[in-house]
């Protein structure tokens, strides 16, 4: 009784803004307001068999990245359009509204959770940020949302198997060759031993799987068998 009375004390104070228009959400104690839920766009219909995204023709199994480029992870799959939420996520990772997590990975738990517990994954493995970024930020948001869901569902979250140990630069107006140049030796496994067997890389954004693919590459040197993940959305690709 007395956290739940300082839940809500602390919610009378400093109200949960709602991840979508950003203002304090309607009706109090909710995570998102009633009105904005109807705006969100989910990944659903067709969808890529290797990373999730959708398809524009349903007899098609994979999109047209995942044709032309080959991937080192097992399966993927994402929440939101990267479109329709794009403002809410920026806020999400620069602006400091860790609290949207909390939504987004009850979103995820209820759309995504049969699919995740299928994979049977040992962990769930938030993509790492350089110290300098989270430094200037104050957290990893793939982080906060992988410990939002790991909660949720019940599967443990690792934090400190694989590290970011080269600044890379932003990849946004990059083309996929130059975003794999970019993420060379940009992660380092941080232990000797490495006893998982199946694990679920958590990001914020899956455009053209870049960063998952580097992660992945190490994470099968050290001996990770089945590696999938899964994003809070995913763009068209480039």
């Amino acid at each position: 009784m007395k956290k739940t009375f300082l839940g809500t004390l602390t919610d009378l104070l400093y109200p949960r803004k709602c991840p979508v228009c950003d203002r304090a959400v309607r009706p109090f104690g909710g995570l998102i307001c009633e009105t904005c839920a109807e705006e969100l766009v989910y990944i659903r219909g067709a969808c890529c068999m290797k990373c999730g995204k959708e398809l524009e023709e349903e007899e098609t199994e994979y999109c047209g990245d995942c044709m032309r480029h080959r991937h080192l992870f097992d399966r993927g799959r994402a929440l939101f359009d990267y479109k329709s939420m794009s403002d809410s996520i920026y806020r999400f990772k620069y602006k400091g509204r860790r609290e949207y997590a909390a939504y987004y990975a009850e979103c995820m738990a209820v759309r995504l959770g049969g699919w995740i517990r299928r994979c049977r994954p040992d962990a769930l493995v938030p993509v790492p940020i350089h110290s300098s970024k989270q430094y200037v930020r104050g957290y990893n948001q793939a982080e906060v949302l992988a410990r939002e869901l790991g909660r949720i569902i019940h599967i443990p979250v690792e934090t400190n198997l694989i590290k970011r140990v080269r600044k890379t630069s932003p990849m946004k107006d990059l083309s996929v060759s130059e975003r794999q140049n970019n993420l060379k030796r940009a992660f380092k496994i941080c232990r000797n031993d490495v006893k998982l067997s199946t694990i679920i890389i958590i990001d914020d954004i899956y455009t053209t799987g870049s960063t998952i693919d580097a992660m992945s590459y190490e994470l099968r040197k050290a001996g990770v068998e089945h590696i999938y993940f899964v994003s809070l959305a995913i763009g068209k690709g480039v």
